[in-house]
């Protein structure tokens, strides 16, 4: 967002811990935890002398991935000339890409890469290079998601359609009970639909999902555009000056294929599992009987926290309860800010979910998915 922008339309990330924001939906409870936990995690950045943003990690880190993305769009494009070198180069070029949204859009979009806004902002942009919106993206996952998270009407990431049911309060409908089969090779379709779909639709109706919001305008919609034509440049234009239709477009679908299955199992995959749940508001007056701290922590799970090598691909995003917590601090602080949260949760008889691994979050997924295609609503 432009700074006019956020000041109209509040920060671009979560809310306050009482849920305060744009949206009937309100919490309640006593927001003590949070305080405290807050208090307890900047004194430990302090102690360590870390600043929650502005890391130099952070800094390397994405030079080295807008490099291998780079590199490898390069070699595609302009030097793979059979099948058997192209291939693997667009497997690699779709992990770049999703590497990018993991780790350099994802902090700027939270404003937990640096204190300066142009910075972030610059970072966030990443996302309209390889064919998103930074603008909307702000809305449907730091608004809506981040405030509401699995919360069927406000958490546009579990609404899927009439494709799928990922919620107990989501209706059932025939089809789904294969989900748990078809969804997989569907989820690759995801940055697909992003690039060629779901952005325009929801620019020209102005919702998300159900969900209302404001249409981009002045420079937020000069990013949009120039940011769509900069990607189609990039995955059609130039290919096709090199190559015949046929092997950009089978290119471009391998590419978009392996970003759209990574981006959405990393969420399927702290959200939309066993342990975590799915609370429906009071009918009476719109409220959650919890605070906003304490949602987030029945709402989202850890995965493979012990995996240094995952958790460096994937921007600890298997930090999810640290990253919903504390959105606004870089995520290579996220391991270190785990065993403060973890301890708090416990002094507080708090829930703190923690998945052992990736495959295991994987098993869990598909037993959600096959127990809410069986389960009535």
């Amino acid at each position: 967002m432009s700074r006019n922008a956020a000041s109209r339309h509040g920060p671009a990330t979560a809310p306050s811990p009482t849920g305060r924001q744009a949206g009937p939906l309100r919490f309640n409870g006593d927001n003590a935890f949070h305080h405290e936990l807050k208090r307890r995690v900047l004194a430990d950045l302090r102690e360590r002398g870390c600043d929650p943003r502005d890391n130099a990690r952070m800094y390397a880190k994405t030079a080295i991935i807008l490099a291998a993305f780079a590199l490898t769009y390069v070699a595609l494009v302009f030097l793979a000339q059979t099948w058997w070198q192209a291939l693997p180069l667009a497997v690699a070029l779709g992990a770049a890409t999703a590497g990018i949204g993991f780790n350099i859009m994802h902090d700027g979009g939270h404003l937990a890469y640096s204190k300066r806004h142009w910075v972030n902002r610059l970072m966030a942009m990443t996302l309209d290079l390889v064919g998103g919106s930074s603008y909307i993206w702000q809305w449907k996952h730091g608004r809506f998601h981040h405030t509401w998270v699995n919360v069927d009407g406000h958490d546009s990431d579990i609404d899927l359609g009439v494709l799928a049911r990922l919620s107990p309060s989501q209706q059932r409908r025939p089809w789904h009970r294969w989900q748990h089969l078809y969804l997989w090779p569907l989820y690759a379709v995801t940055v697909l639909r992003w690039h060629l779909y779901g952005d325009f639709r929801d620019l020209l109706t102005g919702t998300i999902g159900s969900r209302p919001f404001p249409r981009p305008r002045g420079a937020d919609l000069a990013v949009f555009v120039l940011g769509k034509l900069a990607f189609f440049m990039l995955a059609f234009g130039v290919p096709l000056a090199f190559h015949p239709w046929t092997v950009v477009v089978a290119g471009y679908a391998v590419v978009a294929a392996v970003s759209g299955l990574l981006l959405a199992l990393v969420f399927q995959m702290a959200h939309v599992v066993e342990a975590a749940s799915f609370p429906e508001p009071a009918r009476e007056t719109p409220h959650l009987d919890t605070s906003w701290a304490v949602h987030q922590l029945h709402t989202t799970v850890n995965f493979a926290p012990h995996n240094r090598t995952l958790s460096w691909l994937i921007g600890g995003l298997n930090f999810q309860v640290e990253h919903h917590l504390f959105p606004r601090i870089a995520h290579v602080h996220y391991p270190a800010v785990a065993r403060v949260v973890e301890q708090t949760c416990r002094e507080f008889g708090l829930p703190y979910h923690v998945s052992p691994s990736f495959a295991a979050s994987i098993a869990s997924h598909y037993r959600w998915l096959r127990r809410m295609s069986l389960q009535p609503a």
